[in-house]
């Protein structure tokens, strides 16, 4: 029968269990004595928030920025950031809003990255001026690996990440425990905003390390899809003219055990939105 620890999504008490490998056991009649939960630690811990349009008329950015870096700067204290990472869409179409919420993002107290949106409409050099990283670029901590790819040029038009860098780069990686990707369109047509990337998709379909991908851009979206045994994880939006009712972020925890647990967090309320789990990966033969 079907291991259900490793059903790849078993709702249980509003978690879900996502995993890429499934288990087969014999059935059996007697009673099997439930195994000790194994002990695990925090590795790592991080957050991530997307779609902020600092800029875009008629809307509250300036409050809304600055109520998620007190948010952030909280959930520092309280539990635990290590970094964060704003996955695009930082300003609103005028380059002029670019140092302004960079004044605004330096007001974390952790370490943040960003990764290019279709509404940052500045050039990659201006970009790498402001932030210090080109629109590809990866970062490593301890044993887990972080690809930050770019779905937009600077006019603002969609276009699938670079695949022969995003393929050298996971080859560099592929001895790291975790591998997560960033990006900010997701890269099928799941909804009227994402583009089909057919080739960037098989390359995720194809790392056994890559555990999660991480998207904004779709506003109204702050749950999970999965692809090949691959989740793809969204985060509500920062501000905008559009989307779910409250701006959120999403936090990840990486244990020792090798298993990965994500949550979608409305810092309005206590009550966590969703929350997945991701188990250690678990080898078959």
């Amino acid at each position: 029968m079907l291991n259900r620890r490793n059903f790849l999504t078993l709702t249980l008490q509003g978690v879900v269990l996502i995993s890429t490998e499934y288990a087969l056991t014999g059935c059996r009649s007697e009673t099997v004595t439930p195994e000790e939960p194994e002990k695990r630690s925090l590795l790592l811990r991080f957050a991530t928030a997307s779609d902020g349009h600092f800029g875009q008329p008629k809307t509250p950015y300036e409050e809304t920025h600055q109520k998620l870096i007190g948010w952030l700067n909280q959930e520092k204290i309280n539990h635990q950031l290590d970094f964060f990472v704003v996955n695009g869409d930082l300003f609103h179409d005028k380059p002029s809003f670019l140092p302004e919420v960079k004044k605004v993002w330096d007001g974390l107290t952790m370490p943040y990255y960003v990764t290019h949106g279709n509404h940052d409409m500045v050039t990659e050099e201006v970009w790498q001026q402001t932030w210090g990283t080109p629109w590809h670029y990866a970062f490593e901590k301890g044993d887990t690996a972080f690809l930050m790819l770019n779905t937009s040029d600077i006019k603002g038009n969609y276009i699938c990440p670079d695949v022969a860098w995003a393929r050298e780069t996971f080859q560099k990686y592929k001895g790291k425990k975790h591998l997560f990707v960033f990006m900010h369109i997701t890269p099928m047509k799941w909804t009227q905003w994402g583009i089909d990337c057919p080739e960037i998709v098989a390359l995720f379909s194809q790392q056994a390390n890559l555990r999660g991908i991480f998207h904004g851009h779709d506003h109204a979206e702050d749950g999970y899809k999965e692809k090949n045994g691959k989740p793809y994880f969204f985060d509500s939006h920062i501000c905008g003219s559009w989307g779910t009712a409250y701006s959120g972020y999403r936090v990840v925890e990486v244990y020792s055990n090798g298993e990965i647990e994500t949550f979608q967090v409305n810092p309005e309320v206590t009550q966590r939105v969703n929350q997945f789990v991701i188990p250690k990966p678990v080898k078959v033969g």
